[in-house]
């Protein structure tokens, strides 16, 4: 009989006190890797639905995490639209090779899951929203102007297939709903980014509803401001245009702009930017800063400045907890063991006296304590991931966070190491307590 099994024996003896033991060394196992696969889907997220896009450019004024989480994550408002006059300019600049506008404001209703509603063109789905990942899509790409295409998430909450209508809600504002309907032509593939619970419009759609242009006066305020140019002469070139505005306030009706908005009334909330190469990226950065107009910003660098400085201490906080509770769960099997000594002192003399040797009976209870605490953390490996496997579909049902089941995290490779060395620690005083009994003194005590 090897001393495995002699130890396994042993463990029997005690069943219901090692399997509670065991059980909690897996608990806190189990725990670690959900927090580690939530901590690596959620860092996954965060990294790659921005960084498909080697810049975003927004208005000044604002943070450039608000600029990012509004335009990427759809969280929060933005600061401010940029006038269309510049969309045009920054095509034109050195080093860009495609911008993308989008225009934000308006959702769903509540009754349908008010979802955000975006106006763009349709190169934007021929952006990757990931390193090498692209858009998957089930119809058409907003061909015409009235087309609208959906996010998996909005599909899934509404019922929505190609050839289904849908309402805009102007500004979130639950009693102002636009006339127009917009039809669905094509069904994005879930991507596990924000995209998915996004609708999307075509850019001429957008610009062609009621209140989704700027006031022309206001408009050409600040085209004035912001490129020096004389208000006088500017209102004199748009004076057809001012004059239906006043018209139209005096009358207390909307101004119908047949055929579409002029230019000067257009605004974006948003520029996605390609840039030739990183170099031009750079530039274009600064560039911007130096002008009070918009601002650039690098939407992977900002994201990882906020896993780091925020989520990554949530995260480190959750490992420190488990951890503990797996230090916690080490020492329950150390006192189980060690509290054991004193009724095993008679079985250990008889071994001893049976011709087992003093190292023999340090590495059966060295090996007990192995055996307990690997034996719960390839159970609690099991379990967590186990977990995750059955929380992957609730979750992505409910909140579109797509969660890879079979998600492995490298740091992983740590935890068996990490409980053999906890392990041995635990052993080693039950150990030197069998190694120094009295055979003579236990056998006739």
């Amino acid at each position: 009989m090897n001393l495995l099994t002699i130890a396994w024996k042993s463990i029997k003896q005690r069943l219901l006190a090692s399997s509670l033991t065991a059980l909690s060394v897996a608990l806190g196992v189990a725990l670690m890797i959900a927090v580690l696969v939530i901590n690596g889907v959620v860092g996954r997220i965060f990294s790659q639905s921005g960084s498909g896009y080697d810049l975003v450019v927004g208005a000044q004024g604002g943070s450039e995490l608000q600029l990012v989480l509004s335009s990427i994550y759809r969280i929060g408002k933005p600061y401010d639209n940029l006038p269309w006059r510049f969309y045009e300019e920054l095509q034109d600049y050195a080093g860009v090779d495609q911008v993308v506008p989008l225009c934000f404001g308006d959702t769903t209703s509540d009754e349908e899951g008010s979802f955000p509603i975006i106006g763009t063109l349709p190169r934007f789905f021929g952006l990757n929203y990931a390193p090498d990942r692209s858009f998957g899509i089930k119809g058409e790409i907003l061909k015409g102007t009235w087309d609208a295409v959906i996010g998996s998430e909005v599909a899934r909450v509404n019922g929505w297939d190609i050839g289904s209508e849908f309402k805009m809600v102007h500004g979130g504002v639950q009693d102002h709903v636009h006339d127009e309907r917009f039809t669905v032509r094509g069904i994005l593939a879930p991507t596990g980014t924000p995209n998915d619970k996004t609708v999307y419009i075509h850019l001429r759609g957008f610009f062609m509803l009621d209140d989704h242009a700027k006031p022309a006066s206001e408009a050409i305020e600040r085209i004035a401001t912001l490129y020096g140019e004389d208000i006088g002469e500017l209102r004199t070139k748009y004076t057809d245009l001012l004059t239906k505005e006043a018209a139209a306030q005096k009358s207390g009706q909307h101004v119908h702009h047949h055929g579409g908005i002029p230019d000067i009334q257009k605004e974006v909330t948003a520029l996605l930017v390609l840039t030739k190469s990183p170099s031009a990226s750079f530039f274009l950065t600064g560039k911007l800063r130096e002008g009070v107009i918009a601002q650039a910003v690098n939407p992977v660098s900002v994201m990882y400045q906020l896993m780091q400085n925020l989520v990554g201490n949530v995260r480190y906080a959750l490992m420190v907890l488990t951890g503990l509770i797996i230090i916690v769960s080490g020492i329950g099997i150390f006192v189980s063991i060690y509290n054991s000594m004193s009724d095993r002192k008679r079985e250990i003399a008889i071994m001893r006296a049976l011709g087992a040797s003093r190292q023999q009976v340090f590495s059966i209870i060295l090996l007990e304590a192995i055996v307990l605490t690997l034996g719960g953390g390839l159970l609690g490996l099991a379990l967590g991931h186990g977990l995750v496997f059955a929380a992957a579909p609730i979750v992505a049902t409910r909140s579109g966070l797509l969660i890879d089941p079979m998600h492995f995290e490298t740091i992983e490779l740590w935890i068996i190491p990490a409980l053999l060395a906890m392990a041995t620690l635990i052993g080693i005083l039950p150990g030197l307590t069998a190694y120094r009994t009295d055979v003579a003194k236990a056998l006739y005590d």
